[in-house]
C-alpha cells in the first residue's frame, strides 16, 4: 500500500465527504481523488514518466496536494522546495535534483524567468493561478520561458479519469527532502513510498486519527512536519483537513470555532503567538481533542502555560527528515511528560548509544539513532553521506539525548550546531558560506542565541578586512543569498575569532561569551 492508492480507497468509501476546506470552499474525498488522477494523467502527456523528478515550489494550497499525489500517482518523485527561498537556493536544489518539471504559484513567474536559462534540465512549468498575480496574458506570451508554461488547469483539463497509473514498488523514491547540511549544501533525503505510507499511518493510529477528526493545517505543506502530520496521516484517516495558507493567531481561533476543528499542529513558536494572543479566547478551542508540537523543544513553562488556559493537552514529539520524519511522541494512553518527546511510535525503535555505538542505560546522555520502516533510502547522489548517517540500518541522527525508566525520551543538546528558528533548521556553516563570498569578509563565524518568540535567532561574528563596512551592509548582503528565516539577527565585528591550536575557530567561546553578555 502507499499514500495516493490508500488515498483513492478512501475516496470510494467517503466519497462525499469534505477532504478539505480552503477559503471557505470544501472539497470532496471523491472531487480531490478525480483532480488527483487528471492531473496524473496530464503531467504523462507533457511527457514525465514514471520516476522523473517535480519539484513543487507552492505554499498551503489544494494545489499542492493535488500536484503531490498526483506526481505520486504516475510513480515521478516529488521535491517540496520553500518558495520563499532565493532564486540561488531553488537553482541549487532544482539543478542537483535533476527536475524536469516544476509546479509553482504563478506569482514566481518572474523568477522563473530570470533563471530558467541556467536550469536546463527542467522541460516545462506549470504554474497555478493565485488572485496575487498581477501579469497579463499579452506580458506572459512574451517571456522567452512561454514555450515551457503550462498553467495547472491545463494539465488538469487535458488529464483523463479513466487513467491507471503503474505498478508502485515500496521501496521506489517518492519523496526528496532538501535538509540544510553542515557542509555547507543542502542534502536531499530520499523517502520511498514505504517510508511515508508507514509513518504517515503508525503516526496517524498512535495519534487516534479518525475520520471525525478535522485537523488544521497551518505548517507549510513543504515542511516534513506538516506533510506526515497534518497532511497524509489525516487523509489515511479520513479526516478533514482545514488549509491555512498563512499562519495567523486570529485566524486559528476564528478557523477552529467555525469548523469545530479537533487536532491543532504546530511548531513552538506558533503556541507562543496563540499564548501572547490579547483577545484569545479559549472557548474558541474548546472542540480541539489534541494539539501537536514539534520542529523545535517546547519550553515547559509555555505548555503548561497553554494547557492550563486553554484546557487541552499538548502533545511534544520529535523527528527529522530522514525519517519521514516521526519517531517518537508523547503517548495519549499514559501521562504525558513535560519536557519528553515521548516514547517510540509504532513499528519505530529510538535507542540511546556512546561513541562506540553501544546502547546506554536510562538516563545516560548519547545519542540518539532511529530503526524502522520510516527510514530513508539514503542522500540524493551523496553514498558517503548516507554510509555515515546510517549504519546497520540505524539512523545516527545527532541528536544528543537520554531516556528514562518509562521509555521516554529527552533531547539534552544538538551534536550538530544546528540552530531551530521558528521550527526551520539553519546550519550555521550555510550562513557561513554566504559571508565568506562578500569581498568585505575575512572570517566569520555564526550560532544561534536565544529568541522569545522564535526560539532561536541567528547571530554573526566577522573579522573584516574594510573598517569601513557596515552591519546593515552585510545584512542587505545576506537578504539576497539567504530565505529570511536565515538572516543574521544581528552582525558583530571583532578583530579576531577565538581559534584551537589547529585553527579552528571556537565556535563555543562565543556562546560562552553572548551567555555571559545576556
Amino acid at each position: 500500500m502507499n499514500l495516493t492508492t490508500q488515498l483513492h480507497e478512501t475516496a470510494k468509501n467517503l466519497t462525499n465527504k469534505p477532504a478539505y476546506f480552503f477559503m471557505g470552499q470544501g472539497t470532496s474525498y471523491g472531487e480531490l481523488d478525480a483532480a488527483i488522477t487528471k492531473f496524473a494523467s496530464g503531467l504523462e502527456k507533457l511527457g514525465v514518466k514514471q520516476g522523473d523528478h517535480i519539484a513543487l515550489l507552492l505554499g498551503n494550497t489544494p494545489h499542492f496536494i493535488i500536484s503531490m499525489y498526483g506526481a505520486l500517482r504516475l510513480g515521478a518523485t516529488v521535491i517540496p522546495v520553500n518558495p520563499i527561498y532565493t532564486a540561488d537556493e531553488i537553482g541549487y536544489i532544482l539543478n542537483n535534483g535533476d527536475v524536469k518539471v516544476v509546479v509553482a504559484l504563478d506569482m514566481a513567474i518572474p523568477l522563473a524567468e530570470k533563471m530558467h536559462t541556467f536550469l536546463p534540465k527542467v522541460e516545462q512549468f506549470v504554474f497555478c493561478e493565485t488572485s496575487e498575480n498581477g501579469i497579463a496574458q499579452h506580458q506572459i506570451e512574451n517571456l522567452s520561458l512561454y514555450s515551457k508554461m503550462k498553467s495547472f488547469p491545463e494539465v488538469i483539463a487535458s488529464g483523463e479519469l479513466s487513467f491507471k497509473g503503474p505498478d508502485l514498488n515500496d521501496d521506489d523514491v517518492a519523496l526528496i527532502l532538501y535538509t540544510s547540511g553542515t557542509t555547507g549544501k543542502p542534502k536531499g533525503a530520499m523517502l520511498t513510498h514505504k517510508n511515508l505510507y508507514s509513518n504517515a499511518k503508525d503516526t496517524g493510529e498512535y495519534l487516534r486519527m479518525n475520520d471525525e477528526d478535522r485537523v488544521i493545517t497551518t505548517l507549510p505543506m513543504f515542511h516534513v512536519f506538516c506533510l506526515t502530520v497534518a497532511l497524509n496521516a489525516p487523509l489515511l484517516s479520513g479526516a478533514t483537513l482545514l488549509i491555512v495558507p498563512r499562519f495567523s493567531p486570529k485566524e486559528i481561533f476564528e478557523l477552529a470555532k467555525e469548523y469545530k476543528a479537533t487536532v491543532f499542529a504546530g511548531v513552538p513558536t506558533m503556541y507562543n503567538f496563540l499564548y501572547q494572543l490579547p483577545d484569545a479566547n479559549p472557548e474558541d478551542l474548546s472542540t480541539l481533542r489534541l494539539c501537536i508540537s514539534g520542529g523545535a523543544s517546547l519550553p515547559v513553562a509555555l505548555l503548561n502555560n497553554f494547557e492550563k488556559k486553554f484546557n487541552v493537552r499538548v502533545s511534544e514529539g520529535y523527528g527529522l527528515s530522514e525519517a519521514s520524519p516521526v519517531t517518537c511522541f508523547n503517548p495519549l494512553d499514559r501521562p504525558r511528560k513535560a519536557g519528553s518527546i515521548g516514547t517510540s511510535i509504532l513499528h519505530v525503535e529510538n535507542k540511546i548509544v556512546n561513541e562506540l555505538g553501544e546502547e546506554l542505560a536510562p538516563g545516560e546522555v548519547g545519542e540518539l539513532i532511529v530503526r524502522g520502516p520510516n527510514v530513508m533510502k539514503g542522500y540524493y547522489k551523496m553514498p558517503e553521506e548516507t554510509a555515515a548517517t546510517i549504519r546497520d540500518e540505524w539512523l545516527y541522527t545527532g541528536d544528543l539525548a537520554k531516556m528514562d525508566e518509562d521509555g521516554y525520551f529527552y533531547i539534552v543538546d544538538r551534536k550538530k550546531d544546528i540552530i531551530i528558528v521558528g521550527g526551520y533548521n539553519v546550519y550555521p556553516r550555510e550562513v557561513e558560506e554566504v559571508l565568506y563570498n562578500h569581498p568585505d569578509v575575512v572570517e566569520v563565524a555564526v550560532l544561534g542565541v536565544p529568541d522569545p518568540n522564535l526560539g532561536e535567532a541567528v547571530k554573526c561574528y566577522v573579522v573584516s578586512k574594510n573598517p569601513a563596512v557596515t552591519e546593515e551592509q552585510l545584512l542587505e548582503y545576506c537578504k539576497e543569498h539567504l530565505a529570511k528565516y536565515k538572516i543574521p539577527e544581528s552582525i558583530t565585528f571583532l578583530e579576531e575569532l577565538p581559534k584551537n591550536t589547529t585553527g579552528k575557530i571556537l565556535r563555543r567561546a562565543l556562546k560562552a561569551q553572548v551567555t555571559q553578555t545576556v
